[in-house]
Formats: C-alpha cells, structure tokens, sequence
C-alpha cells in the first residue's frame, strides 16, 4: 500500500472512531432523558398508552446501549399489565431490529 492510500485509511478509521464515539455520548445522553421520562411513568403510575408507547418508541433506537436496553425491558415488563398485546409489538420491534445485530 503506499503512503498516500496509507494516510486515507488512517484518516477513514479516525473519521470511523469519531463517529462511533459520538453515537456512545449521544447514546448516553438519551438514556439520561428517557431514565426520566421513564421514573416519571413509574412514580406517577401513568397508564396512558400513547405516551408509554411514545417512549418505548424513542427508546427503541438506542437499544444498542446496555443501559437504554434495561430500561426498555423495565418499562416493557410495566406496560405488560396495561396492554400485553402492545407490549408484544414493542418486543418485536426491538427483535425486528436489533436481535441479529446483537448476537
């Protein structure tokens, strides 16, 4: 390889690792507000499904992170007794999307 195709790839990996850092602290960040959101439903024992599902929802997409991960199954499990079948479509949505990236 030489030295220019070198410093391309050098350059790719660092633009790749910026990247990847970023998406971990914009993950974070997220998991921060919807910890909230989700304390929120728990302590005021909310059992309105459009805002329960408008959380899980925006949940969904940061499911790559291990905390956002427990918290969605925690406000799953508390769903489960408002509506189980809803709360069987938020599962599979999160196995539609992230099951085979995950294993």
């Amino acid at each position: 390889m030489n030295s220019k195709m070198e410093a391309q790839m050098k350059e790719l990996v660092q633009a790749i690792g910026e990247l990847a850092s970023a998406r971990q602290q914009l993950a974070r960040k997220a998991e921060q507000q919807y910890a909230l959101e989700g304390e929120a439903i728990f302590q005021s024992q909310c059992r309105d499904p459009k805002q329960i599902e408008r959380l899980l929802d925006d949940m969904l997409d940061f499911c790559f992170n291990e905390q956002m991960l427990l918290w969605y199954k925690k406000l799953c499990r508390y769903y489960f007794e408002i509506d189980p079948a809803a709360t069987v479509s938020c599962v599979n949505a999160y196995r539609d999307i992230w099951d085979d990236i995950r294993s």
